[in-house]
C-alpha cells in the first residue's frame, strides 16, 4: 500500500492530508470559480470534515486503490494554497489538481503534480492519467506538462489524459 509522504519542491511542501485540514482550506476552497468545469459548489468546513475522514483513511472502501492526498502549502509562507491527490491501482495513478484561483498562473499546480508523479514514479507507477475538461485550458497544459497526451473518447464529457 502506498501512502502519501511529505514532499518538497522549490517553492512548494506537499503535506500529507489531516481530517483538521478542513478549517484551513475551507475558506481557500470556498470559491465558485474553482467549480466552473467540474460542476458543484463549494463544501463547507464539516462537508471538508468527512470527505477528508473517508479520504485519509488511504485506501478506498473495496481495497481496490490507494488514496494519497496532500495540502498543497506556499513555502515561503506556509499559507494552504490547494490540495492534490493520486488514486493509485496496481501500476496507474489518476491525479488530481486544485489551486486557489489567487494563486493561478504561477506554474504551482504544474510543480506540485509533477513533484507527486516523479515520486510515484520511483514507487514504480508507469501510467499516469487526468481527467479534464474540454475548455479548461490551463489544466490541458499541466496534463501536457506532465507528459500526457489527449484520449478518446471522452469520459463524463472530460478529456481522459494518459501517459
Amino acid at each position: 500500500m502506498l501512502a502519501a509522504e511529505p514532499i518538497t519542491t522549490p517553492r512548494l511542501h506537499l503535506e500529507p492530508l489531516r481530517i483538521d485540514h478542513a478549517g484551513e482550506l475551507a475558506p481557500v476552497l470556498d470559491d465558485q470559480a474553482l467549480h466552473a468545469f467540474t460542476g458543484g459548489a463549494p463544501s463547507t468546513e464539516e462537508e471538508l470534515r468527512e470527505r477528508y475522514a473517508r479520504q485519509v483513511a488511504g485506501r478506498s472502501p473495496d481495497g481496490a486503490d490507494d488514496w494519497l492526498n496532500w495540502v498543497v502549502r506556499d513555502r515561503a509562507t506556509h499559507e494552504a494554497i490547494g490540495t492534490l491527490q493520486a488514486t493509485v491501482s496496481g501500476r496507474t495513478a489518476e491525479l488530481a489538481w486544485v489551486i486557489a484561483t489567487s494563486r493561478q498562473g504561477e506554474g504551482l499546480a504544474t510543480e506540485a503534480a509533477t513533484a507527486v508523479r516523479d515520486v510515484l514514479r520511483s514507487a514504480g507507477i508507469a501510467t499516469f492519467v487526468a481527467h479534464v475538461h474540454p475548455d479548461h485550458a490551463a489544466s490541458a497544459a499541466i496534463a501536457r506538462r506532465l507528459g500526457l497526451q489527449p484520449t478518446q473518447p471522452r469520459d463524463d464529457g472530460e478529456i481522459r489524459w494518459v501517459g
